[in-house]
């Protein structure tokens, strides 16, 4: 998995910020002194030639010429006719003569002059400077403006890197809590100062996957325990009926004891099949994916698949599913619940008796009814049965007490409920009720 320093990847945006940020002042105080020089030495060259120019007819043969002095910044040149050559104050080729007053910018053997030209009388006076005198000095300016800036750049970058560190350190805070907890340790993460806006939904997630996780741990070791606990019963007969098988002294009491055996080896068997039901149906159950279910065209199946069993224990079974009735569920879990509470119904009811299924639904809600004739549970075990492993003090044998768990757990996972009443004429009915959905009609 590829790593990252958000330190270092902040501080990066951050200095790109302020280079580029930088950049951009420099170019526009370049912009703006350029444009201040510009104006400001513009005005010097027409005052200057106004200055020459009001002094009337100027005597040339009388000028002296200036020598090629560097720290002259401005270029005076006068054409008269009288003369063949121009007057020059510095030692350089003469200039272009501009026909007309006022400002130009022209290129001279390789180098770009700005003129300020008026006309004096027959005489024309021109005064110029190189622009790259200017260029030379806004630059001298603009540096003189941006070197405060250049300066604090490294101390801009150390504050930088403080205040990325500051906004970091809760999220240090969360890393040491969780590096120093125990392995085992499932409770909530505290840091000692307060945590910022921005870094509680990562703790509160956190803290709620922790409990989630501390939910699941305490089922699991709940769920090993109980299964442990029942576990133990069925195995110990067996061991005692295959003790017994060694030391029969005929063939009917080892015919006696292997049928005993059969019979524990199908109550483990059924133990079993019913405790990887629930280990099926824990927490993790819930992130499975849910699909429309018609559940009248799911209880006709599986009555079908259990009238061997009704037919074997002369029990009728009838199920009233005309309309279809959807719920949006996991298929096999509810497969299971509905075969569970038509076994149980089966079982627990006697010889000759009748077991009913109805599947209703209404626009809001779907329910599955079971009913049947048999002896019924007490009222005051209607709640008690659906404990895990529990079974009522009239049970059948052969039973593991978690039909009725799984039974209401499936029933939560779905967002349904499920009880148990007193049945009419007599016996036991349950009811499952779902959140009832609405599946478009097909095209």
């Amino acid at each position: 998995m590829r790593t990252y320093s958000i330190r270092r990847r902040l501080l990066v945006a951050l200095l790109g910020v302020l280079l580029g940020a930088g950049l951009i002042a420099a170019l526009a105080t370049y912009a703006s002194a350029r444009g201040e020089v510009d104006t400001f030495l513009d005005e010097e060259l027409r005052q200057i030639a106004l200055s020459l120019r009001d002094h009337a007819q100027l005597d040339l043969a009388r000028l002296q010429r200036a020598s090629d002095d560097p720290d002259l910044r401005a270029l005076v040149q006068i054409w008269d006719p009288a003369f063949e050559r121009p007057y020059s104050s510095r030692a350089v080729a003469p200039l272009p003569r501009l026909r007309a007053e006022g400002f130009a910018t022209i290129e001279h053997e390789g180098r770009s002059w700005r003129i300020y030209a008026t006309p004096s009388g027959k005489q024309t006076v021109q005064v110029a400077q190189p622009t790259a005198l200017r260029a030379e000095l806004a630059a001298r300016s603009a540096g003189r403006l941006l070197l405060p800036v250049v300066v604090l750049l490294p101390f801009l970058g150390l504050l930088g890197w403080w205040i990325v560190g500051s906004g970091l350190a809760p999220l240090t805070a969360v890393a040491q809590a969780l590096t120093q907890r125990d392995p085992a340790s499932l409770r909530p993460v505290t840091t000692p100062q307060p945590l910022p806006i921005e870094v509680q939904p990562l703790v509160e997630s956190l803290n709620a996957l922790l409990q989630r996780l501390e939910a699941a741990f305490d089922t699991q070791r709940r769920f090993a325990a109980d299964a442990a606990h029942e576990l133990r019963t069925p195995l110990t007969a067996l061991t005692l009926q295959i003790q017994l098988a060694a030391r029969a002294q005929s063939e009917q009491e080892r015919a006696i004891a292997l049928e005993r055996m059969e019979q524990g080896v199908k109550r483990a068997t059924r133990l079993v099949q019913q405790l990887l039901t629930m280990a099926r149906l824990e927490p993790e159950a819930a992130s499975k994916p849910t699909e429309p279910i018609d559940l009248s065209a799911l209880a006709l199946l599986v009555a079908e698949e259990l009238q061997p069993l009704a037919a074997q224990r002369k029990v009728s079974l009838e199920v009233n599913a005309a309309a279809p009735a959807w719920v949006l569920g996991q298929e096999d879990a509810m497969r299971i619940l509905l075969r569970n509470l038509i076994d149980n119904a089966i079982r627990y009811t006697g010889p000759e008796g009748r077991v009913d299924v109805h599947v209703r639904a209404s626009e809001s809600e779907v329910n599955v009814i079971v009913e049947d004739n048999g002896p019924g549970i007490a009222v005051e075990e209607h709640e008690r049965v659906f404990d895990r492993f529990y079974r009522g003090r009239d049970a059948a044998p052969g039973g593991s007490g978690l039909g009725l768990a799984i039974v209401r757990q499936i029933a939560e996972l779905h967002g349904g409920t499920v009880a148990l009443s007193a049945g009419v004429p007599g016996g036991l009915r349950a009811l499952a009720s779902f959140p009832a959905v609405v599946v478009p009609a097909a095209s």
